[in-house]
């Protein structure tokens, strides 16, 4: 069998299995398994497959039909322009996060700071952030053991074991220490709405980072909380928040020593990150 056709045939496969990215799935997962660049298979349609691509690449097949999401087929996913490890214990690093990270590293451009990164999960954001601050230095904390694991490989791959510290840790166990900023893409999707994602989500992401509570907010209520304590005074606090949560989450903020700094909007135009200051 040719390589054309073994991309056509996994193509038409995911189709039927209502997979929407079809025949690009089709190419990087045939690409993994041949261990080539993708844009490498496409100059080659006519090559032959061996017996063990086919077998191999059929699994990948049926496990992406299944709706599991191609990052933890793959077991890594881009972010920042860099390749992050990733398994079925960490939430899939998003394009939309960038942003926030984008917007910290300009603010903080050439400073020398202490960041907490709560419920770090990759590692992604702290890790992405340093990468560009090369002065400053960081602790990311989760409750999840296996996610600690996994960010911790993510900074020996991106070298920075000596700014990225990584601890499994709640943020109500962080006691005695001062940051000048802490990050957070905290759980913020409702409990009952969690039933209404994609299978590729609510099927195979841990729910531990998806379930914000009954209104969403848990997670971020306590975050705010627990910020006051361990932010030094006009310290820096950046949220990821979900779709239509800005007013009610500006209003925790305001009502918590907190002023609105910047708002950072995805690319529908949605806010998703407010950043805003301790004040005293």
């Amino acid at each position: 069998m040719e390589i054309l056709d073994l991309i056509n045939s996994g193509s038409s496969q995911l189709k039927k299995n209502g997979i929407n990215t079809h025949r690009l799935d089709s190419e990087i997962l045939l690409a993994k398994i041949m261990k080539k660049q993708r844009e490498e298979l496409l100059i080659n349609l006519n090559q032959k497959a061996t017996l063990q691509t086919i077998k191999g690449f059929k699994k990948l097949i049926d496990r992406r039909s299944s709706r599991e999401p191609i990052a933890y087929i793959l077991r890594e996913k881009e972010f920042w322009s860099k390749i992050f490890l990733v398994d079925k214990n960490t939430l899939i690093p998003r394009p939309e996060t960038e942003l926030m990270v984008e917007k910290i590293t300009g603010i903080f451009k050439n400073k020398n700071i202490q960041i907490l990164d709560i419920g770090t999960g990759t590692g992604c954001i702290l890790i992405s952030i340093l990468s560009e601050l090369k002065q400053s230095k960081g602790v990311g904390i989760d409750i999840s053991q296996k996610a600690i694991r996994i960010a911790i490989k993510n900074s020996i791959k991106h070298k920075l074991i000596d700014q990225a510290k990584f601890y499994k840790r709640s943020f109500s166990q962080v006691y005695g220490l001062k940051f000048d900023l802490i990050v957070s893409n905290p759980p913020y999707i409702k409990k009952k709405d969690i039933k209404n994602l994609d299978d590729d989500i609510k099927k195979f992401e841990p729910k531990l980072a998806l379930d914000g509570g009954n209104d969403g907010l848990d997670v971020i209520k306590k975050v705010i909380y627990k910020s006051k304590s361990i932010l030094k005074f006009n310290g820096m606090l950046a949220l990821e928040i979900g779709n239509e949560q800005y007013k009610k989450v500006s209003k925790i903020l305001g009502n918590n020593s907190f002023k609105t700094r910047f708002l950072v909007k995805d690319y529908k135009n949605n806010v998703r990150c407010i950043l805003s200051i301790l004040k005293n």
